[in-house]
């Protein structure tokens, strides 16, 4: 079995992560670690939750280690583009314990903080910046960061950030580092483009691919009930929600106001319940991570700018309360549980106007998902206007006349218990 010091890392380095609960590198960590050493420029695919931080966090600090140069004022040695604030919070808290005893810095610059105090922050210089683009680039624009001493640039979840439009911010920002310079993608999957990424932002990348694209993490046990409509599946929610209130529970929904009114709906209902969107300040954000994560609240509801920055192993169901407008996103959903080698349940709750998206996510995924309850819906047509486009089409293929399946290895056990129609809950008035 490998272990990290077999992987070229400095000692002081390996025994800071065997310190921090590190056993045994993760396959991702294995291959991409001793090329980042090398110095070759890397562009990882790898499902999440299989350890991506690590495996450009660990070279990259090792590097920079054995780098005794003086910081020069506002300047980075190492920057860490990640396409939302959840994602460079976790990034920066898990690289913050592998620097512990050495002089290296971590700093983060997000939007939604005090511009002025990162301006303040970044005035000494510092070693290792995460951050997002857009905020990035307001710092550069009032030139209160250098990147010409940049020579390391990670791109972690590449693909979200080609999702997001980010693509223009990095046409911006990569002009400004330093060269020669050596480039790390990380990806959970391969759209097209991020072919065209690779080739105008890595020379000569050595490819490192642990799963295919589109494959959940081995310990996920997924399964779906069929639900009518909204109703239908809060009384759902609610019923699998009640079979263990002490549970760490994730659920999606697809807009930013669903997400706050299942909130307000499963508080009403006596759920310890937090959210966490778009319309959220980066202090509520933060607040409500901190609650999930402490088991305060045990359920966070959640859109999909939380789903790839959320690291927290206790997390032991994933509910889609809404299917994912873009099947790709469904991947790194339900990776949000199953993490740190532990077993979890990724439930969807697919009502007649999502089948289409249903098929999208089996093709991706090359399963057919257990039906774990509830009559198959009649197929109707999904709105016109969509947010996030993409995860619509209609396929042909698979998904008719499927019958529930029994009870396995692989899959949750079914709530025989779990009628919607059993459940009637007053009607609350709209909050303003």
């Amino acid at each position: 079995m490998t272990k990290f010091a077999e992987l070229g890392l400095d000692p002081k380095l390996v025994t800071t992560v065997t310190d921090a609960g590190y056993q045994t590198p993760t396959p991702i960590q294995i291959k991409a670690i001793p090329l980042v050493l090398e110095g070759r420029d890397v562009m990882g695919l790898a499902q999440t939750g299989t350890g991506k931080t690590a495996a450009f966090g660990l070279p990259l600090i090792h590097q920079l280690l054995r780098n005794h140069d003086k910081r020069q004022p506002k300047s980075v040695k190492a920057l860490i583009l990640a396409p939302t604030r959840e994602l460079v919070n976790q990034i920066a808290e898990n690289l913050r314990a592998y620097v512990q005893g050495t002089h290296l810095k971590v700093r983060t610059v997000v939007g939604g903080m005090s511009i002025n105090k990162q301006i303040s922050m970044l005035a000494p210089g510092i070693d290792i910046l995460v951050a997002t683009p857009g905020r990035l680039i307001d710092l550069m624009d009032r030139k209160a960061i250098r990147l010409d001493a940049a020579t390391f640039l990670v791109l972690d979840e590449a693909d979200q950030m080609l999702d997001m439009g980010f693509i223009h911010a990095l046409r911006r920002i990569a002009p400004e580092l330093g060269t020669p310079r050596q480039t790390m993608l990380f990806s959970a999957t391969m759209p097209k483009q991020m072919e065209e990424l690779s080739r105008a932002y890595l020379t000569d990348p050595a490819r490192v691919q642990v799963s295919p694209p589109g494959k959940a993490a081995d310990k996920v046990t997924q399964g779906l009930y069929f639900a009518p409509g909204r109703n239908e599946k809060i009384a759902l929610l609610i019923d699998l929600l009640g079979h263990d209130k002490d549970a760490l529970s994730l659920v999606f929904s697809r807009t930013k106001h669903g997400a706050e009114k299942l909130k307000k709906q499963l508080v009403a209902e006596g759920f310890a319940a937090v959210s966490i969107h778009g319309n959220k300040s980066q202090g509520q954000r933060d607040r409500a991570l901190a609650a999930f994560r402490s088991g305060e609240a045990r359920v966070l509801v959640a859109t999909d700018v939380a789903a790839r920055g959320i690291d927290i192993p206790g997390v032991s169901h994933v509910y889609n309360f809404d299917l994912p407008e873009v099947a790709d996103n469904y991947v790194h959903r339900i990776g949000r549980t199953a993490r740190a080698g532990a077993d979890g349940d990724a439930i969807s709750l697919v009502s007649g106007v999502e089948l289409g998206l249903l098929r999208d996510i089996e093709k991706l995924m090359k399963i057919e998902i257990p039906v774990l309850g509830g009559t198959r819906p009649a197929e109707e047509k999904r709105p016109t206007r969509t947010q996030g486009g993409g995860g619509g089409r209609r396929g042909a293929g698979g998904g008719g006349g499927r019958k529930p399946r029994a009870h396995g290895a692989n899959q949750p056990k079914p709530r025989t218990d779990a009628a919607p129609a059993k459940r009637r809950r007053p009607r609350r008035r709209r909050s303003a």
